[in-house]
């Protein structure tokens, strides 16, 4: 006869995270790993930022673009419901 297997109970899920967690040691990056991320991952300065938000042309051309985009996804989508949509209803 096989094994028969017991349900996983709530105590034996606990009693191994218990177990598990006293087990398991925190294992920290090398320090190159982390300075080669810092160099890869850079933010920019706050006074950066606060100046491409003041650039307010630019800031409306990028507007404008979205929404332009936007409108032409939406109306492509309009396109796409009533020429295929509406026929197979139809």
């Amino acid at each position: 006869m096989g094994k028969q297997r017991s349900k996983p109970s709530i105590e034996n899920l606990e009693y191994l995270e218990a177990h598990l967690a006293g087990t398991l040691r925190p294992v920290a990056p090398p320090n190159d790993l982390v300075q080669r991320l810092r160099e890869h991952i850079r933010f920019p300065e706050r006074e950066l930022i606060v100046s491409r938000l003041r650039d307010w042309k630019r800031l409306f051309f990028v507007f404008g673009s979205v929404m332009s985009g936007m409108l032409i996804l939406i109306t492509l989508a309009r396109a796409f419901y009533y020429l295929f949509w509406r026929r197979n209803m139809g």
